[in-house]
């Protein structure tokens, strides 16, 4: 949880003295991890400037953190390759289903001060803090050696060197999603498996004693903070009841209806009216309306994309008109909030007394933007039938019928089934074939006999 941030200059006096014990608290911390050599300025190259960040933490305590600001580095000089990996939702909740029907121990832990600890290729050069400059050497910069917030960089720093560290602490990456490791013990084969998304980490596993002995190696190569027995992750709290875990994002549903001041609203029965179809603004967004507009839409997307599958439709639509809203598109979006407020306890259930399978789901809606004439694909993906994976979406190109747009919506999952078969078979668990549903009869002929159909090179 976080708390308010401030900038220096506008905080009240009696506070200020605390603040410079936060920062200098902060630099001892750069120094003691070695972040940086102090140098002279190199002459004809750009040096990276900084700010400071402050945060109040729930407990009262308070964080300054040293930021870098990365819009002013130079491509090619200061950073070449900036994307990191990070673990897919759907992964996360396929694991949950495993752990409920394995009945696995799950433990969190936090990392602390992340990027601190990703080693840098790049030679970078930073500004020394402003009120902070070592006398004496007021006119040095700081060489950075490691990571530092803020630098484009910093993220895939860190993802190289845990993967590192991982791999010779005798885990493996899996090739489906990079988020996820494996560590299976010589004697026994036992395994355990540790979700990262960053700075955050779950250690699932049978063997109790074993998920605590890794975690504490764990915790011993990078300063953590302990979490015990996981509560939250992804800001979806876990709630285990015997074999039974439940998903769900109730405070952050709750913070998002206070910021767009729809939490004593009128429930809605349904995400959007029945029938609507939102139109393509004639005109031109106010930069007022555009922002609170994509700002609702972000938050309900989160929510669609953690736990609540029931937003799919409704939000993937309304988000087609980000760039561009209407206040009738704004007024949509609150009725989304509306339904959230009657729907607050929802939660995904993996309730651990089903088989192990994978079966899937699709469907289409032939032509159903009139504006667009592109039809809309949904399909869901259920583990030992449990709802894990779903997705609706509008598709790349117009169907010339029903068969067609119920064809390119099989497609697009059966392209999920196969990802997730092979993550599947990559944690050790082999299903064979999986049963693809459908209620389109053409599209179900075309999918068992190619031979038969209309023309779908293009899908």
């Amino acid at each position: 949880m976080r708390g308010r941030k401030y900038h220096l200059p506008i905080l009240p006096n009696a506070e200020r003295k605390e603040w410079f014990t936060a920062c200098r608290e902060e630099l001892e911390a750069l120094r003691r991890r070695d972040v940086y050599d102090l140098v002279d300025r190199p002459k004809g190259r750009k040096v990276v400037k900084n700010r400071w960040v402050f945060d109040v933490k729930t407990d009262g305590r308070k964080k300054a953190r040293l930021v870098a600001k990365g819009f002013s580095q130079v491509e090619g000089e200061d950073f070449d390759k900036i994307f990191s990996p990070v673990v897919r939702f759907e992964t996360v909740r396929l694991i949950m289903a495993l752990a409920a029907l394995e009945d696995w121990h799950i433990s969190g832990l936090d990392v602390r001060s992340t990027y601190l600890y990703g080693k840098l290729d790049e030679e970078i050069y930073l500004e020394q803090p402003e009120g902070f400059r070592i006398p004496g050497s007021e006119h040095k910069v700081f060489r950075l050696k490691r990571a530092l917030y803020g630098l484009k960089q910093a993220g895939l720093a860190w993802w190289r060197t845990l993967s590192e560290s991982m791999k010779l602490m005798g885990y493996k990456r899996l090739t489906n999603d990079a988020g996820l490791y494996i560590y299976k013990r010589h004697s026994d084969g036992e395994l355990v498996v540790v979700i990262i998304y960053v700075d955050d980490a779950l250690f699932c596993g049978r063997d109790k004693k074993l998920v605590a002995l890794l975690k504490a190696r764990f915790m011993k190569k990078w300063e953590c903070r302990d979490l015990g027995d996981a509560k939250e992750f992804l800001r979806m709290r876990i709630t285990r009841i015997g074999r039974k875990i439940f998903l769900d994002q109730r405070a952050y549903l709750e913070k998002v209806l206070d910021r767009c001041g729809m939490t004593n609203a009128r429930p809605a029965l349904t995400p959007l009216p029945a029938g609507y179809i939102p139109a393509p603004n004639t005109g031109q967004a106010t930069p007022e309306l555009r922002s609170r507009y994509q700002k609702v839409i972000g938050s309900l997307l989160y929510l669609m994309l953690g736990t609540r599958p029931d937003l799919a439709f409704a939000v993937t639509k309304l988000a087609q008109y980000a760039v561009n809203p209407t206040e009738d598109h704004l007024s949509k979006a609150l009725y989304i909030c509306r339904y959230l407020v009657g729907t607050k306890n929802y939660a995904l259930v993996y309730n651990g007394d089903s088989q192990l399978g994978l079966i899937a789901g699709t469907d289409s809606d032939w032509a159903s933007d009139p504006y667009t004439r592109r039809s809309q694909t949904g399909f869901m993906l259920k583990l030992a039938n449990c709802a894990f994976s779903w997705v609706s979406r509008a598709q790349k190109t117009i169907a010339l019928s029903s068969t067609e747009a119920e064809y390119m919506a099989m497609s697009d999952c059966s392209r999920q089934v196969v990802w997730v078969h092979n993550l599947l078979a990559e944690l050790g668990y082999y299903i064979g074939r999986v049963p693809l549903s459908g209620d389109n009869q053409g599209s179900i002929h075309i999918g068992q006999n190619p031979s038969h159909g209309v023309k779908v090179q293009a899908h």
